[in-house]
């Protein structure tokens, strides 16, 4: 079992950067496949992009590439999201999530953070 913490949110302007960060608890964070989530007010929780467990493979949202970079830290148990050119659609709740499959598909996590709130103004 695995808690999820995240942390980095918070209001930007269009442009601008943000770096996301998700701590897992206990040992076997190297097992899993992470991933990040988001969801807009009034809309489902959409993938984003996922990192495998030694990092080396990587896949994204066609909504983010070339503008998110996942990354893991395996020796601190952490997962960012370097989030560049951010635009007001990218405003939403983000969540991180931990799973055993390479997937963008949201059921298949069994792992969840509560969530970072990203703001970006216009």
């Amino acid at each position: 079992q695995v808690q999820l913490v995240e942390s980095g949110g918070g209001l930007v302007q269009a442009g601008g950067s943000l770096r996301l960060s998700c701590l897992a608890s206990g040992r076997t964070f190297s097992t899993y496949v992470m991933g990040w989530f988001r969801q807009a007010p009034g809309k489902e929780r959409e993938f984003v992009a996922y990192v495998s467990w030694h990092g080396r493979n990587t896949y994204y949202a066609d909504s983010v590439k070339g503008r998110f970079t996942i990354s893991r830290d395996n020796t601190k148990n952490t997962v960012y999201l370097q989030m560049n050119s951010l635009g007001p659609e990218d405003t939403a709740v983000y969540y991180c999530a931990a799973g055993s499959t390479m997937t963008w598909d949201r059921k298949r996590y069994g792992y969840w953070g509560q969530g970072t709130q990203v703001t970006v103004s216009s």
